[in-house]
């Protein structure tokens, strides 16, 4: 995982996804990529890399009246999902995805308040 800033998510972005702007969170799986790691058949599973946004993390905690650890932790669940094989781009996705995110984050006693 990497925590960094609104820069380097933007060029990040552009450069992997061909978007010209920042985001909060982004998602590189390991599984779309041509290159394959060899390892040990029950070694851990390397899914990717979740790149965090610390500036969007900061300023969307404020909005939504939580700390900035609460939003960092909803970004990076968010990003694992990803890497997981969730997403969001229909209603029916996007209802499941939101339930794995509250159900990991009340797991982990993360809560929004």
């Amino acid at each position: 995982m990497l925590i960094t800033a609104d820069e380097r998510v933007h060029e990040l972005n552009r450069q992997y996804r061909g978007v010209d702007a920042a985001t909060d969170v982004l998602s590189f799986a390991l599984d779309e990529t041509k290159e394959r790691f060899p390892g040990e058949p029950s070694a851990p599973r390397l899914l990717g890399q979740v790149v965090v946004s610390y500036p969007r993390a900061e300023s969307q905690a404020a909005e939504y009246g939580h700390s900035v650890e609460r939003e960092v932790a909803f970004l990076t669940v968010h990003g694992i999902l990803h890497l997981l094989g969730y997403d969001h781009q229909c209603p029916d996705d996007e209802s499941r995805m939101l339930a794995q995110q509250d159900a990991v984050l009340n797991a982990l006693g993360i809560t929004r308040g």
